[in-house]
């Protein structure tokens, strides 16, 4: 049994009906040429060309194949997830995005969905989760930045305004994947194209720090909370963490204790990396990822999984048992 963890697809589908019913999401612009598409979200720059192997199944499916992946978990894109959004419309789009997106593999028992959900507000996050999942959503895969890039707001995922999803989590034993934003706010890294290979990991890494020094972790035991990109930078900045905890103890969490309850997926291609990762956490908390259909991903999975230095029943998990216990896949 064969899972990639870590995948992204915003089904053709999605499109063909958004055009249909773009009056309803006024701060949502759609443009179409040639069979190609972009958005724009709440007057904002138009995102990145929505790549064809992001919308469709069948080189998907011709890939998983060949590299002998037998299932995916898919979370959408996180350019389109629409958190600069008025509130209610948000959750409106959240919603329509994860109908489409249930629909889209319905029919396809090789893939498995991961919803949407409007960050810029807890509450209704909470309510679009708890009825993702009563739909048959696996989890959420949520950004790093709740009320979207750089629109100027210091929140983090430990933010007051998302106790309740963070809850509802929880309450749902939810897996949530935490997943980088887009982001080229740092000038710094537009040169030699570092917003993938260095900027997403400065942003992972940020995010999820705070919601290790927000405690956020062991308030909300319940959620099974997954880091991209094998944690980015945080099992090597553990111990400086550490030590920023033990100058200031009395004004966050233990780091330790919250770095202890994530899991993360194996996206670092080198095995003496995938070897240092599992060594601080463990097999039982690393599953197998690509990031397709994205060019910064690994489009051969499994090589630094059957090159790392695991035994047979670590490898196991890694390539697939894990991912089904924790997003509950039945297989």
């Amino acid at each position: 049994m064969i899972v990639d963890c870590h995948a992204h697809f915003a089904p053709e589908v999605m499109f063909a009906k958004l055009a249909k019913v773009n009056a309803k999401f006024p701060n949502i612009e759609l443009f179409s040429q040639d069979g190609k598409y972009r958005l724009a979200f709440a007057g904002r720059e138009p995102t990145r060309p929505v790549m064809p192997r992001l919308r469709e199944t069948q080189e998907r499916f011709d890939w998983m194949d060949r590299e002998k992946l037998e299932f995916q978990v898919c979370g959408g894109w996180l350019d389109a997830f629409g958190y600069e959004l008025p509130p209610e419309e948000g959750e409106a789009w959240a919603r329509f995005t994860n109908e489409t997106l249930l629909e889209a593999v319905q029919d396809e028992k090789r893939l498995f969905p991961l919803a949407t959900v409007p960050l810029q507000d807890g509450d209704l996050a909470a309510r679009v989760l708890q009825d993702a999942i009563k739909d048959g959503a696996r989890g959420v895969m949520i950004g790093t930045q709740p009320r979207g890039v750089g629109l100027g707001k210091p929140d983090g995922l430990d933010d007051d305004h998302l106790k309740s999803f963070w809850a509802a989590a929880s309450e749902l034993e939810a897996a949530v994947f935490i997943h980088p934003e887009y982001d080229t706010l740092d000038q710094r890294v537009t040169a030699y194209d570092m917003v993938n290979a260095v900027a997403r990991i400065n942003d992972l890494t940020t995010g999820v720090a705070r919601i290790v020094y927000g405690g956020v972790l062991s308030k909300n035991p319940g959620a099974k909370v997954i880091v991209a990109t094998g944690g980015a930078a945080l099992p090597y900045a553990l111990g400086r963490m550490m030590r920023h905890h033990n100058l200031h103890p009395e004004d966050m969490a233990d780091p330790q204790e919250e770095f202890s309850r994530l899991y993360f997926d194996t996206i670092v291609f080198e095995p003496d990396t995938l070897d240092y990762l599992v060594s601080k956490v463990g097999a039982d908390k690393v599953m197998l990822g690509s990031d397709w259909p994205f060019p910064i991903g690994d489009f051969e999975p499994r090589k630094v999984v059957e090159a790392a230095n695991l035994s047979d029943a670590d490898r196991a998990s890694v390539l697939g048992g894990n991912a089904a216990r924790i997003f509950g896949l039945g297989i």
